[in-house]
């Protein structure tokens, strides 16, 4: 991330070059995905950062979605709260958007909105687009495609008022209906059309223009549940049960068609993975669990409404010591909430997790290289520590699109941790219990079913047991046992990924954050510096519990700023429970309405703090 401010640089002419925020407004199912998605990668193709965020509705056919890209030569990726350029194509949202638009945004948006009704402090580019539709070769009873084709038009016009290659659009159009000749053709007519059109009737183009950079070469697009899904594949994942929940449905769907491909026996066929779309999430978590009792590693997938359901079987993991990992891709909530918005609610049921006493090791990626490196790391630390393992998601990181680096193929073995053979059995079989600690960590050892030796059998018990799995409701056996699982969370921070650290000369206050929080923070950090003279430090955090490194990063600053997307701070109150002697040190930063972080939250909680404190530099 470049320490660059994110306040756009304008050359004399009053062109802004590869920094801007737009966004195309049109309605559910009318065909814009692929438009959207052509016009994000032809950017990309050109060089430029960018990211695409979808924004739709959770409901039927017909109702408004928001596509928003952000392109930013310096690099920001993070959703950038102001809109530099409109493209208005729904009926139904035109007046809301237009009237929201700040002065001097420009907007391209089909003629009979009559937008120029609404403000003359906008730039207004009418297009006749449903007009244009018809000059496409195509037969009257194609009215239906005829509609969909509107969308490439749209990105023609894009084309020529931003300076967005020809070449590359095709390229992209090339790509996203490889194989399919006819539509391909067509929606080339279509984005042609929009390019002459605009050529012919704007004169004056957009002030923000798209030129060439060299900023994406060896990277990729792709969203994060994709990348967890392979990084399951690479992770030695052979069991997948799920049941269906938006946003983390698309993960197992891809590790199924992944799958397909590479878990099948080349000489007979027969499939090497077992998947199953389960009645329900309680019985999703009960077949992971019961597959990684049998020594498979085994995930699920789901949102917060099934981390709800699935919490006594998770405390049961835990108390059994079965290893198991759970992808949370988090969304709005409680109850439904808003299934279609992103949100980072989900941290205090994930980490204390069920009834009772227990702690759950959780990881945060924050962007697709670290989706495809958690998943794979999650399989390891959930056999190494014989527990659930959650890797925390959300919305905006697993379904929407990011520039990400080339995956590192993984070289390293799988680390099935302290599973005794039938030799290790015989070498221990005087000491070895299921749940007892002979190596002071905390973690026992444990046998796989079918272990040929007479010693290697146990009972796993969900109800009170002794260290050697017998049943007792004794209650020195039970505090022991729990005493010895908070032992075993103490290991893991030693195993979790550590935090991301950036330092600044004579800063004494930090930003804190994590997950998809991290690129409004970051660009909030550097604007509060650029504009404000403050220089943060930063942290970001990469796990639960916290590393020792964290803590004594948080020792050393006098203000902690606590980034995060829910109403009830839920990390800070993490924080400040572990941390008591420091917690009068966080503050909050808190964004909760269901869209993703933006720099400008940041800067202004930080500000605000300051009025009221007088402020630690």
């Amino acid at each position: 991330m470049s320490n660059a401010p994110s306040t756009t640089a304008t050359a004399p002419t009053g062109v802004v070059v590869n920094d801007f925020s737009l966004q195309v407004a049109t309605a559910n199912g009318s065909g814009s995905q692929t438009a959207n998605n052509v016009l994000l990668r032809s950017i990309f193709r050109m060089g430029i950062p960018v990211s695409g965020k979808n924004l739709f509705p959770s409901n039927i056919q017909g109702l408004p979605t928001w596509f928003t890209i952000r392109a930013s030569r310096h690099g920001y990726i993070g959703r950038k709260r102001e809109l530099d350029v409109l493209v208005l194509m729904n009926p139904e949202t035109a007046a809301e958007d237009a009237l929201a638009a700040a002065p001097g945004t420009s907007v391209v948006y089909e003629k009979k909105l009559a937008v120029e009704k609404l403000r003359d402090d906008l730039r207004l580019f009418p297009v006749p687009f449903s007009e244009l539709a018809g000059k496409l070769p195509l037969p009257p009873d194609q009215a239906k495609l005829r509609r969909l084709l509107v969308n490439m038009i749209y990105v023609g016009v894009l084309s020529d008022l931003m300076g967005i290659d020809p070449a590359e659009i095709e390229a992209s159009i090339r790509r996203q209906l490889e194989g399919k000749a006819k539509a391909i053709d067509l929606n080339l007519a279509a984005m042609r059309l929009g390019i002459d059109h605009s050529a012919a009737a704007f004169q004056t183009k957009l002030p923000h223009r798209v030129e060439r950079m060299d900023a994406t070469t060896g990277k990729l697009i792709i969203d994060g549940n994709t990348a967890s899904a392979l990084g399951c594949l690479f992770g030695g994942a052979t069991v997948c049960t799920w049941y269906p929940i938006t946003p983390s449905s698309s993960l197992c769907e891809t590790f199924i068609d992944l799958c397909a491909e590479h878990r099948v026996d080349p000489g007979t066929g027969r499939a090497l993975a077992a998947i199953v779309q389960a009645e329900d999430e309680i019985a999703s978590i009960g077949m992971v669990l019961g597959a990684g009792w049998a020594g498979a590693r085994a995930f699920t997938a789901t949102s917060g409404p099934g981390i709800s359901l699935m919490s006594e079987l998770i405390g049961y993991g835990y108390y059994t010591e079965i290893p198991a990992v759970i992808f949370d891709v988090q969304r709005v909530g409680p109850s439904t909430g808003l299934p279609t918005r992103t949100m980072q609610g989900d941290v205090l049921i994930c980490h204390t997790n069920s009834h009772g006493d227990g702690k759950h090791p959780v990881l945060f990626p924050a962007s697709p290289e670290e989706c495809f490196t958690m998943a794979q790391a999650a399989f390891d630390l959930a056999e190494r520590l014989q527990t659930p393992v959650f890797v925390l998601s959300d919305l905006d990181l697993g379904m929407n699109n990011w520039m990400a680096d080339s995956f590192p193929f993984p070289e390293a073995p799988f680390d099935r941790g302290k599973v005794l053979d039938a030799e290790g059995v015989e070498r221990l079989k005087e000491t070895w219990g299921r749940y007892r600690d002979l190596d002071g960590d905390g973690i026992p050892w444990r046998t796989l079913p079918g272990t040929p030796h007479p010693k290697a059998a146990y009972f796993t018990r969900g109800s009170g047991h002794t260290e050697l799995a017998g049943y007792s409701e004794k209650a020195r056996d039970y505090v022991e046992n729990v005493e010895r699982l908070a032992r075993k969370l103490e290991t893991a921070r030693e195993m979790l990924p550590k935090p991301a650290v950036e330092e600044r000369p004579g800063a004494t206050a930090g930003l804190l954050a994590f997950g998809t929080s991290h690129y409004g923070t970051t660009e909030g950090r550097d604007l509060l510096e650029h504009d404000h003279d403050l220089p943060l430090d930063y942290l970001r955090l990469r796990a639960l519990p916290i590393a020792r490194e964290a803590r004594e990063w948080i020792e050393r600053h006098d203000v902690v700023y606590v980034v995060e997307q829910n109403r009830d701070a839920q990390l800070a109150a993490l924080l400040r429970d572990e941390m008591p002697a420091c917690a009068a040190r966080f503050v909050s930063v808190l964004q909760y309405d269901g869209l993703p972080l933006d720099a400008t939250t940041v800067v202004d909680g930080v500000l605000s703090h300051r009025g009221r404190t007088g402020g630690a530099r």
